[in-house]
């Protein structure tokens, strides 16, 4: 997924980190997470998922890494 971040357009930096209920997510994504009922997502300002991690902080983190400003959704 990482390479959504590098190839995103240079004049949109906001990001959007949201929470997502697994039971939500593809069946396939579940059996990969099993222990978690929430993981946070990051969405470009289009609404692509860039970015699926089971810690907001991590979210927020590697948003700023790549150089993103980074935006909690409620």
């Amino acid at each position: 997924m990482t390479d959504a971040f590098e190839t995103a357009p240079q004049e949109s930096r906001i990001v959007y980190v949201k929470t997502v209920d697994v039971a939500e997510l593809p069946d396939e994504v579940q059996g990969q997470v099993e222990g978690f009922e929430q993981l946070y997502a990051v969405h470009d300002s289009e609404g692509q998922q860039l970015a699926l991690v089971a810690d907001r902080r991590l979210a927020f983190r590697l948003a700023r890494q790549n150089d993103y400003a980074p935006v909690a959704v409620h």
